[in-house]
């Protein structure tokens, strides 16, 4: 009987740790998807609200990596990148040939992909041929028209995604895309010439100092070893700064650039040893595997270049992620709101004679989703009801101002422009068939909207 009794008192004592394990763990979840973005900033400690806005950021970081689909975003930009490898050689072997340093680029490759030299061998080989018949005429002409469309294709995309992940509806116009990326086109070479002349300066810097050739070896390895790291970090840097077509913050861009440089490293170590894994072990496979090694080394890359710019964009706009989750779900009543609030706010400071309100200055200063912002103002915009205007610090970035007098906008004439956008050529029978739900629905509206004297949204 005692036995039972303790048998019995250790199951329950079990079943208890087991309550308040499970009991911690659902707290936990309801505070990492409920609580945590209801917490105000002015009530917490600077090290607590830094701690708590890196847990935001990159819970937004996975969330909206799901809800885009960053896997599918990588395979087109993979394919993408795949079309333009030969033209993008081919520009890296021609500056490179400028600066007299071809040799030098091709050894890096040989370097940075040691278990493909059959292959890379092949494609210089064919680059070499292309270029030294590039020299004139017609097909010269077309060449190289056909290599820079290619080029320009790639970082259009590029750009594409990367004004999706931060919510922008517009991109840069042809104009600012041809020099921007031209000035791209030219500068990453550069970027990987000197990563290729600093690592060969440095390598042979202790010939001239063989007297401290016993500690200048191991710095210099060291120093090798961690320039690839800088370079790609830099890179990054300078990828999720200016790639976007909005103002992205250094030290945003800059921790961003830390994590993914780190990945992408961490995964370019793991993807060589599993080249020289493969070609050690089975050097026909190997030879097989080199085009399905290279498309996965693309994706994978990509994947950590995306996850790098959600981060940026999380990082900058964590502040504003306050009730994003509902904002998927928002009702039609709440959704018509924010859009009469929106529009008040924009028409008031117009008539104040106050400059103008950029997006993120709406959310941040109303406490209103960036989410909720960006499709309300597009939908504004797409209405002709506000238009964008330069901001007065920056031209790039875009503030908004009403688009006609604002004695001619009232609240019933906004819900009316809302609630007729759109198409509503239709084959249903409005007129006799269903005359009497068409009825029902407009004198609904009538009723909705129905406002005494009307208001005009400047005196909101």
């Amino acid at each position: 009987m005692e036995e039972n009794k303790e048998k019995e008192k250790e199951k329950e004592k079990k079943e208890g740790r087991f309550s308040k394990i499970k009991k911690k763990v659902s707290n936990l979840i309801e505070f990492l998807t409920y609580d945590i973005w209801r917490l105000d900033s002015r009530h917490l400690s600077g090290k607590r609200n830094i701690f708590y806005n890196g847990v935001k950021a990159l819970i937004m970081t996975v969330r909206n990596s799901l809800d885009l689909q960053l896997n599918v975003r990588a395979a087109s930009l993979t394919y993408r990148t795949l079309l333009s490898l030969v033209p993008g050689l081919a520009v890296l072997f021609a500056v490179s040939r400028g600066f007299g340093l071809q040799n030098i680029i091709q050894s890096q490759l040989f370097t940075y992909f040691p278990g493909q030299k059959e292959v890379l061998t092949q494609v210089t080989e064919f680059i070499d041929n292309s270029l030294q018949h590039a020299q004139g005429g017609v097909f010269a002409g077309v060449g190289v028209i056909v290599l820079l469309y290619t080029i320009f294709i790639l970082f259009s995309d590029i750009e594409n995604n990367f004004n999706t992940i931060w919510q922008l509806s517009k991109g840069r116009s042809i104009q600012r895309r041809i020099s921007d990326y031209f000035a791209l086109i030219i500068i990453m070479p550069v970027f990987l010439i000197l990563n290729s002349g600093l690592s060969l300066m440095i390598s042979s810097s202790t010939v001239y100092f063989d007297a401290f050739s016993y500690i200048l070896n191991p710095l210099v390895t060291q120093v090798l070893n961690i320039l690839p790291f800088l370079i790609t970090i830099l890179v990054l840097t300078l990828l999720y700064k200016f790639m976007p077509n909005t103002k992205v913050k250094f030290m945003n861009a800059f921790i961003a650039a830390v994590v993914a440089g780190t990945a992408y490293q961490i995964f370019q170590i793991v993807y060589i040893s599993g080249q020289l894994w493969i070609t050690k072990y089975n050097a026909i496979y190997g030879s097989f595997a080199a085009l399905p090694l290279l498309l996965l080394w693309l994706q994978l890359s990509w994947n950590i270049v995306l996850m790098g710019v959600e981060l940026s964009f999380s990082l900058q706009n964590i502040r504003k992620f306050y009730f994003e989750k509902e904002t998927k779900n928002i009702s039609r009543r709440y959704n018509d709101f924010f859009t009469i609030l929106i529009t008040s706010l924009i028409a008031k400071r117009f008539a104040t004679e106050k400059l103008p309100l950029t997006a993120d200055e709406i959310s941040e200063k109303h406490a209103i989703p960036i989410r909720l912002t960006n499709q309300i103002i597009d939908l504004l915009q797409d209405l002709q009801i506000i238009t964008p205007t330069p901001w007065s610090e920056d031209e790039e970035i875009m503030a908004f101002q009403p688009a006609f007098d604002i004695n001619l906008m009232s609240v019933k004439s906004l819900m009316d422009k809302v609630d007729t956008y759109g198409s509503e050529d239709f084959r249903i029978d409005t007129d006799t068939k269903f005359k009497s739900q068409w009825e029902a629905l407009m004198n609904s509206r009538k009723s909705l909207y129905n406002i005494e004297g009307d208001v005009l949204l400047k005196d909101l």
